[in-house]
């Protein structure tokens, strides 16, 4: 008889709490834009690493932004006040 162990899910772990990321306010014309920042946003969740950005709420950087802010982490957006626009960040991420 054959005994199959369970396996535990693998836990990542880094030496950086923060990671910085900059890229674009527009989806990309391709959709494997969006896939890439979904997997990036996924893999800092997953190594508990936190996100600094460019601050916007649109585009790749906001979808990167928004799956690291529900999978728990913090979210820090950094944006000039003279590009801030009054919606241009959600009132909970402004630091």
């Amino acid at each position: 008889m054959e005994i199959h162990k369970q396996q535990q899910p693998i836990k990542f772990s880094s030496r950086f709490k923060r990671i910085c990321v900059f890229c674009g306010t527009s989806p990309g014309k391709n959709p494997i834009y969006q896939h890439a920042a979904i997997q990036l946003a996924e893999q800092l969740v997953e190594r508990n690493i936190d996100l600094v950005y460019g601050g916007g709420n649109i585009g790749l950087m906001g979808l990167i932004s928004q799956v690291v802010f529900d999978g728990g982490r913090q979210v820090i957006g950094v944006i000039p006040k003279t590009l801030r626009a009054p919606t241009s960040m959600p009132p909970k991420w402004i630091v």
